[in-house]
C-alpha cells in the first residue's frame, strides 16, 4: 500500500500547530506552527477586568490554512511523500472554549453588527468572568441536581460553558439573544473542515461535553430544559440546541470538504475525526492506558486518568469530570489540573522582569534555581495565580509567597515557583489514590516536560515518583494525528482501535527522572507546610494558627544552608 499519513492539528492558547506523522509508527516528518496575531499572544484581553480572556475565530481559520499548507511544503521534501497519503486529520483544542454563533453556525464575532464586542469573540478556557454565575449553577445543583456535581468534582466551574453562557446572557443579553446556540472550539474546528457547522448538522464530542457543560448519558446528556431554565429562562432556549448525543474521538465529524481541500492542498473526502480538548488527545499521544497519570504540562495542567466502563469507580470531588469515553473508547475519562503552571513561570520572567532580559530569562533563571539545594531559598508558595481547578475548583482564590526577605533572589522565588506546582501535582495525584486509582506510571507531556529537566526532577522529589516523559515533543497534535489514523481505518492504512494505535505509535525517551532521596525527605517536611497554607486558604471550616509555619520554613532554610 505504501506509506500513508496522518494530520494532527493542535490550536492552543497562543498558537495553531499541524503536525504530518507516519500512520505505520508515529515518526513526525513535519511540523508547522502559526502564532496568533489578535490579542496579545492570541488572547484578547482587558485591563479593566483580569477575569477577562478571549479570543478571535479568525485566528483560528487563518492558522488553520497556513499551518497545513506550510507543513506539507516541509513534509514535500521527505523521501516518498504526497498529499495524496494523507488518509486521515483529529483536531484537538484548548477548553472550554465556547463560541456563540447564528443557526449556520457562523460566529458572532464575524457579524458587522458585533465586530469588535470582545462577547461575541471566543470565551477561551482561563476566562473567569462567570465566577459568581460557576458559584450559583453550583448552589441550584447542589439542591435540584446534586448528580450533576457528583460527576464533575462537587463544584461548577468558571471556566465551563454553562457559567460564561449565563454570564454573557446578563452582561450582553442582546448578543446573547442573537447567538443560535454556542459551540466548543473543539466542535466547530471540525465542522468547519467537514462543512457540518450548521446547527442541524453539526456534533458535539463527549470530551468538551462530559467535562465542562454537565452531559452525561446517565441523564440523558446535558442538564436537562427545567434545571437550566431555572437559571435563567432564556438559558433554557439554549438547551433545546444542544443534541442529546455526543461522539467520541473514534467518531468522524465528517469528511474534508472540497473548499478547505484546495485550501489546505489536500485530497478531498478524507475523514476528520470528532474534536477533543488539547490535553486529553496528549493523553492519547502519551500512550495513555490503566493505571497510568499522564499529565500535560503547559501554560496550565491537565492530569488524567482512564478507568475499564465495565470496572465500578466512586465519584470523586474536586475533579474536573467522570466522563464516559472521554479520553479513549471503553474507558471512564478523569480529568484533574492546575489553572496556572507554564503560566505562573512565565508571569515572573515576563511581568515582574528579574534582571533583565538576559539575567531574568527562563534559562538563566533555570541555571541558577538548580544550583538551590531543596528548602534553601527560605521560601513556600501557593500556586493558585489563577486560581486553583483541582481539588479545591475556587478560580477566586490566588497566589501565596511566604518567607521573602531583603536578601531573597530571583532564582529562590523561580525555585519556589517551580516547587509550589509541584506541590499542586501531589496533592492531585494524592486525590486520585485517595479514591482507589492507584497511579504506577507518571507519563509527562507537553513543552516543559521536554525543555526544562529542573521542572522534572522538582516533581519528581517532591511528588515521590519517577517521571517519565513522552518521546513525542508534540503530544496533542500526535494524538489527534491518531485520532485520524483511527478514523481512517485499517483497509486505508490506519488502525481499527486505539490500542492499535498506541501501540506503534507512541512511546517514552530513555531518560527518566527519579526521586532523589535525600531531596524528597526535605520537601516532605515542606509539603506537610504546603498542606496547611493549601487547607487554611482554600477550605472554609480550617482555623489552624499559622504562627509557627514561617519559623519552620526559615528552620528548613537554616539546615539546607548548612
Amino acid at each position: 500500500m505504501g506509506t500513508k499519513y496522518s494530520i494532527g492539528l493542535d490550536l492552543g492558547t497562543n498558537s495553531v500547530r499541524a503536525l504530518i506523522v507516519d500512520a505505520a509508527t508515529g515518526e513526525e516528518i513535519a511540523e508547522s506552527v502559526w502564532d496568533y496575531v489578535r490579542g496579545e499572544g492570541g488572547v484578547v484581553l482587558d485591563p479593566r477586568d483580569p477575569h477577562l480572556a478571549r479570543q478571535d475565530p479568525a485566528d483560528w481559520v487563518q492558522g488553520v490554512e497556513a499551518c497545513v499548507r506550510q507543513a506539507l511544503q516541509e513534509a514535500a521534501s521527505h523521501d516518498g511523500f504526497s498529499p495524496q497519503d494523507v488518509i486521515g486529520m483529529g483536531v484537538d483544542t484548548t477548553g472550554s472554549t465556547p463560541l456563540p454563533v447564528d443557526r449556520a453556525g457562523e460566529p458572532l464575532a464575524f457579524h458587522d453588527e458585533f465586530r469588535g464586542n470582545p462577547n461575541a469573540l471566543a470565551w477561551l478556557w482561563k476566562d473567569h468572568t462567570g465566577h459568581a454565575e460557576a458559584e450559583e449553577i453550583t448552589e441550584a445543583a447542589s439542591r435540584r441536581r446534586p448528580h450533576y456535581l457528583a460527576k464533575c468534582g462537587g463544584k461548577y466551574s468558571s471556566e465551563w460553558l454553562w457559567s460564561k453562557a449565563l454570564h454573557c446572557l446578563r452582561v450582553a443579553p442582546e448578543l446573547f439573544d442573537a447567538a443560535h446556540t454556542w459551540v466548543e472550539m473543539a466542535d466547530w474546528i471540525p465542522a468547519l473542515l467537514t462543512g457540518t457547522t450548521h446547527a442541524d448538522a453539526l456534533k458535539r464530542c463527549v470530551c468538551a461535553a462530559g467535562h465542562k457543560a454537565m452531559f452525561n448519558p446517565a441523564w440523558g446528556g446535558y442538564p436537562d430544559e427545567e434545571f437550566v431554565g431555572s437559571l435563567d429562562d432564556r438559558l433554557a432556549g439554549l438547551r433545546r440546541t444542544l443534541p442529546d448525543r455526543a461522539y467520541s474521538i473514534a467518531d468522524t465529524a465528517g469528511t474534508l470538504t472540497p473548499e478547505w481541500a484546495q485550501k489546505l492542498g489536500l485530497p478531498a473526502g478524507i475523514p476528520v475525526a470528532m474534536g477533543a480538548i488539547d490535553a486529553h488527545l496528549g493523553g492519547v499521544g502519551s500512550g495513555i492506558g490503566p493505571g497510568m497519570l499522564v499529565k500535560t504540562i503547559g501554560t496550565s495542567t491537565c492530569d488524567m486518568m482512564v478507568w475499564p466502563l465495565d470496572e465500578d469507580l466512586p465519584d470523586i470531588p474536586g475533579l474536573c469530570g467522570i466522563v464516559p469515553e472521554s479520553i479513549l473508547p471503553g474507558y471512564y475519562g478523569l480529568e484533574a489540573g492546575q489553572s496556572a503552571v507554564g503560566d505562573i513561570y512565565n508571569w515572573f520572567v515576563n511581568t515582574m522582569r528579574p534582571g533583565g532580559a538576559v539575567e531574568g530569562s527562563h534559562e538563566a533563571l533555570t541555571e541558577q534555581a538548580a544550583q538551590l539545594r531543596p528548602g534553601q531559598s527560605g521560601l513556600l508558595g501557593l500556586d493558585w495565580h489563577n486560581g486553583n481547578r483541582t481539588v479545591l475548583a475556587d478560580q477566586r482564590l490566588t497566589g501565596v509567597l511566604v518567607g521573602m526577605t531583603l536578601h531573597t533572589t530571583p532564582a529562590e522565588i523561580y525555585r519556589s515557583l517551580i516547587e509550589s506546582t509541584a506541590f499542586g501535582a501531589r496533592v492531585i495525584m494524592g486525590r486520585f489514590e485517595e479514591y482507589g486509582l492507584t497511579v504506577g506510571r507518571v507519563v509527562n507531556c507537553g513543552g516543559i516536560s521536554v525543555k526544562n529537566p529542573l521542572v522534572m526532577q522538582v516533581h519528581a522529589d517532591i511528588v515521590g515518583r519517577t517521571m517519565e516523559v513522552t518521546r513525542s515533543a508534540q503530544a496533542c497534535a500526535l494524538g489527534a494525528a491518531m485520532a485520524g489514523a483511527v478514523v481512517a481505518g485499517s483497509a486505508a492504512g490506519g488502525y481499527d482501535n486505539f490500542d492499535q494505535a498506541i501501540d506503534a505509535m507512541t512511546g517514552v525517551l530513555e531518560r527518566k527522572y527519579v526521586p532523589d532521596p535525600d531531596s524528597a525527605k526535605v520537601y516532605e517536611r515542606l509539603y506537610g507546610l504546603y498542606k496547611r497554607l493549601h487547607d487554611i486558604y482554600g477550605a472554609k471550616d480550617r482555623t489552624d494558627n499559622l504562627y509557627d509555619l514561617m519559623k519552620e520554613v526559615q528552620t528548613i532554610r537554616d539546615e539546607a544552608r548548612g
